[in-house]
């Protein structure tokens, strides 16, 4: 019954905002709950992986913990290359070199041992989780230790959620970014690239986590795109950097082409379609559009240098989307917009280049 001195609407905007925040104390409780049920499986899975690696509280037991203080080193923090310029980074191309120079700390990780903020709490778990999956994997290559992978068959939950967890993470990092890149971020974004780019555990992410990793690339392309603040080019940055390193799977590779395919003919030919009626066009897109053609680039590169791998993995719609009427766009664009049509320049190159190879 309504109080005294009360409105029924009053009484009924209060009646509502109580039962609200009854149900989000709940819907907290449940995500906890979730949170432990996911950690205690991964527990269990690794466990079951390699019984000698057990966990408890987050921590190898005594033996596995002093394998793997002999076997790791600490990775080298990249976010000193993320200082802001106030505009594109031209040291692009070399960073990627410096990247691939990089890959020892890529490819051997420490044990998780890094203090987090709260809006990275949430990457705790499934980072931990991940990163001694990788360490197992290292040490029982090496004949330090025996290990079953077969597990991870029988429980692609875990596996899936801890990858998407991960993504998900990262994607909010990105989205509003903070730096200087914390170490922690700096771990996340090593593990992932680890993860994809291992010969053995890299084939049980992409059979169970592929729509996950696509969706994820298509959201860093966006968060490109879209950025329109002042000082944004640290933080696009940051982001090409990722998608860059998410390119050394080849796999990931030849769908990354695909996308920066799409999205730089799409805005090449409504660009186009601006300069010839002389209407306005986004300028911050024009910017943006930028980094994107530089991974492409990246790409296309690293692809047709690497004779093992056949560029025609990528010779599908896209490709024959892009190349359609491209002389002419960079005909017309040429004048008023001479930088990027360079670039499409340069990607019809290689993309010739590498059909010649083929033929």
């Amino acid at each position: 019954s309504k109080p005294p001195g009360k409105s029924c609407k009053e009484y009924t905007e209060h009646l509502a905002k109580t039962v609200s925040e009854q149900d989000f104390g709940w819907i907290l409780k449940v995500e906890a709950l979730e949170a432990e049920v996911l950690r205690l499986r991964q527990e269990l899975l690794l466990s079951k992986i390699c019984p000698r690696f057990c966990l408890e509280n987050g921590k190898p037991d005594a033996s596995a913990e002093t394998l793997l203080d002999q076997e790791c080193i600490n990775p080298v923090s990249y976010s000193s290359q993320l200082e802001d310029s106030g505009c594109i980074d031209s040291d692009f191309h070399q960073s990627g070199h410096n990247i691939d120079t990089s890959e020892h700390w890529l490819e051997t990780l420490p044990p998780l041992n890094l203090c987090c903020t709260s809006k990275e709490e949430s990457l705790t778990a499934p980072v931990q989780f991940l990163q001694h999956l990788l360490e197992i994997r290292k040490l029982s290559e090496g004949g330090t230790l025996q290990a079953d992978f077969t597990e991870l068959e029988n429980d692609s939950f875990t596996v899936c959620n801890s990858v998407s967890q991960l993504l998900d993470g990262l994607t909010v990092f990105y989205k509003s970014p903070q730096f200087p890149v914390s170490n922690f971020l700096t771990e996340a974004v090593c593990v992932l690239i680890s993860l994809i780019t291992d010969t053995k555990l890299s084939n049980h992410v992409l059979k169970k986590c592929f729509k996950k990793l696509e969706e994820f690339k298509k959201n860093l392309i966006q968060i490109i795109l879209r950025n329109s603040s002042v000082n944004r080019f640290q933080a696009l940055h940051a982001v090409s950097h990722t998608l860059a390193l998410l390119g050394r799977n080849n796999i990931l590779r030849n769908s990354l082409i695909s996308l920066l395919l799409s999205e730089i003919r799409q805005f090449a030919e409504q660009l186009l379609q601006a300069h010839q009626i002389q209407a306005m066009y986004d300028v911050t897109q024009y910017e943006n559009i930028f980094p994107l053609c530089m991974i492409l680039e990246q790409l296309l590169q690293n692809e047709t240098e690497e004779s093992n791998v056949s560029s025609s993995d990528y010779d599908g719609e896209e490709k024959i989307k892009f190349l359609k009427n491209l002389d002419q766009i960079i005909l017309h664009l040429s004048d008023e917009f001479p930088l990027f049509s360079l670039y499409l320049w340069r990607v019809n190159v290689l993309l010739n280049s590498a059909q010649i190879q083929i033929d």
